[in-house]
């Protein structure tokens, strides 16, 4: 089948490569028989991995095109140095099993392989394909001054355009080198996808010796002779070169961290196309939450702490030792007792009497199976920092999606609604069946409405979704969670409504009052939505809401 540039090792049994309106090109026949054209060993799997992203990504095309212009078998030395970033134990051929042709590329990657710099870098890219595909982009420019240096490698960049206006319209040859652009360039570097069997090559890339030996190709008239690469820079470009490594690491490394701190799943990372992958990093590093990411972190881990200590069906929180007879919480050392015949009559006495030792617990019992849905206030105010520079927003956000956490992880759907004025709504759904969008979840916390605060218009919303769900799954006790910085008022009818769908559904309520006291004041209209209220004044704080994370 056909293939990606750079990727399947070429005949070295003198065959002719075949021909193409572009102009007839005979295929690499003086080289010697056996010998390889990819300078890193790789399996098929790994071969194709390349091809795949090859194909996906516009960026490496572009970089191959523009190398191709000026040097021959650019987009296979490409091929190699993303293998050997992305191989967990790279291995590079001997320079006596390399074709004549391909010594340049195997001399530039095992110079790159060897540095300091491509090891502390190859930390961050092994076993990830964008990762490594990024390493090559990120080495561009090294690559380009390494071709440059090397045998003919400047006279054939100056001798470039007049060999793409040779006579009759065919490209002219270099050096004696085969033309690389094109339909030549598909046919000389981009076959290694073939099946190796198909094309007689052995699994290490290597063909038989022909039957028949081609006859060899004469150096063009004042080729310069093969003599060995000079890819040391100077001081000066290697210290560039180690800039520009370590900067790539950290970009990467602190990429890898964002997408943790997101919580978005590898897998569902590697199966995104190039484009969008490359789109996605940008956003994260320079979207309206990116300096918020550490805060986003440390609540998505406490939220999993918090469930960690969950007890299920209890009464809530742990708390002591009380008196009582509720036999499903008797402690061990009362349970003893009725293992010793003597003890036994005190045990039912006590149990009669009441003074059993129990478990004692407060809060209330982990009762939601319907959706869990996040109404969180963006207008104007919640844009208001507080302490440690952290906005209004930026809290409610990262309490916002360590509930969709929180949802996942309890098989429950998970609604999230942005509101501020009565016309400004938007709701964004995640329902339990699906993984979550990372695109969708990105939307979600990156959107601000601003404008006032309406209470009415999110709880109405939310109450219909319940109500939705109640409907179609005959699913019940949802939970409500309000987070607003504001107060304001409702009116008594729709009041009435509110408290008839609560009786209906068993839904429950809980708001969070971010920088706002009065609003968790004993009457105020939050206080009277809410069925377990609290108020949040230091943003740096994300154990203020830890409680959320043990009854939803």
């Amino acid at each position: 089948m056909d293939g990606t540039p750079g990727e399947r090792d070429e005949r070295t049994d003198g065959a002719a490569a075949p021909t193409s309106g572009a102009g007839a090109w005979q295929g690499p026949s003086a080289e010697p028989a056996g010998r390889h054209t990819r300078a890193v060993v790789a399996d098929r799997s790994d071969r194709n991995v390349w091809g795949d992203l090859y194909a996906r990504s516009a960026a490496l095309r572009e970089l191959a095109r523009e190398l191709n212009e000026h040097h021959d078998d650019a987009t296979g030395l490409l091929s190699d140095v993303f293998l050997a970033a992305y191989q967990a134990a790279p291995r590079l051929r001997e320079r006596a099993e390399m074709a004549p042709s391909r010594l340049a590329r195997h001399r530039i990657v095992t110079s790159l392989v060897a540095s300091p710099e491509f090891a502390e870098l190859r930390r961050e890219t092994v076993g990830d394909p964008y990762a490594a595909a990024m390493a090559v982009l990120a080495r561009a420019t090294e690559l380009r001054r390494m071709l440059e240096r090397s045998p003919g490698g400047g006279e054939r960049a100056a001798r470039a355009p007049r060999a793409r206006r040779g006579d009759g319209g065919e490209a002219a040859s270099v050096d004696g080198a085969a033309p690389m652009g094109g339909a030549h360039q598909q046919a000389a570097d981009g076959a290694d996808m073939a099946d190796d069997k198909g094309d007689g090559a052995d699994e290490h890339g290597a063909v038989p010796p022909p039957a028949t030996p081609a006859p060899a190709r004469q150096p063009a008239r004042g080729a310069a002779p093969q003599a060995p690469a000079t890819t040391d820079a100077a001081p000066g470009h290697r210290a560039a070169t180690r800039n520009a490594a370590a900067k790539h690491a950290a970009a990467t490394r602190h990429e890898a961290a964002l997408t943790r701190t997101w919580g978005f799943d590898a897998a569902e990372l590697e199966r995104l196309p190039w484009d969008q992958r490359a789109r996605l990093a940008e956003r994260l590093r320079t979207g309206r939450l990116a300096q918020w990411a550490e805060l986003i972190g440390r609540f998505r881990r406490m939220a999993g702490g918090e469930r960690a200590r969950k007890v299920e069906n209890t009464a809530g929180e742990l708390i002591g030792v009380t008196l009582g007879d509720d036999l499903s919480r008797v402690i061990p050392s009362e349970l003893a007792h009725l293992g010793l015949p003597a003890l036994r009559a005190v045990f039912a006495a006590r149990y009669a009497a009441g003074e059993l030792m129990l478990y004692d617990h407060q809060g209330e019992q982990n009762t939601g199976r319907g959706a869990i849905v996040a109404c969180v206030d963006t207008s104007h105010s919640m844009y208001a920092a507080g302490p440690g520079g952290v906005t209004r927003e930026a809290w409610a956000k990262a309490c916002a999606l360590a509930l969709l956490d929180q949802a996942r992880h309890a098989r429950r759907d998970f609604v999230g609604i942005l509101f501020s004025a009565a016309d400004k709504l938007q709701v964004f759904r995640f329902p339990a069946g699906r993984p979550a969008g990372i695109a969708e979840a990105l939307d979600f916390a990156e959107t601000f409405l601003g404008g006032g605060t309406s209470y009415q218009s999110p709880l109405t919303a939310a109450g219909e979704l319940l109500e939705e769900e109640f409907n179609d799954a005959a699913r019940t006790r949802g939970d409500i969670v309000l987070i607003t910085d504001d107060e304001c008022g409702v009116t008594e009818e729709w009041m009435r409504g509110w408290n008839d769908a609560k009786r209906l559904l068993g839904f429950r309520v809980f708001g969070v009052a971010i920088g706002a006291p009065r609003a968790a004041e004993t009457g105020s209209v939050l206080e009277s939505l809410c069925d377990n209220l609290r108020t949040v004044e230091d943003l740096t704080d994300v154990r203020t809401a830890a409680d959320l994370f043990r009854v939803i």
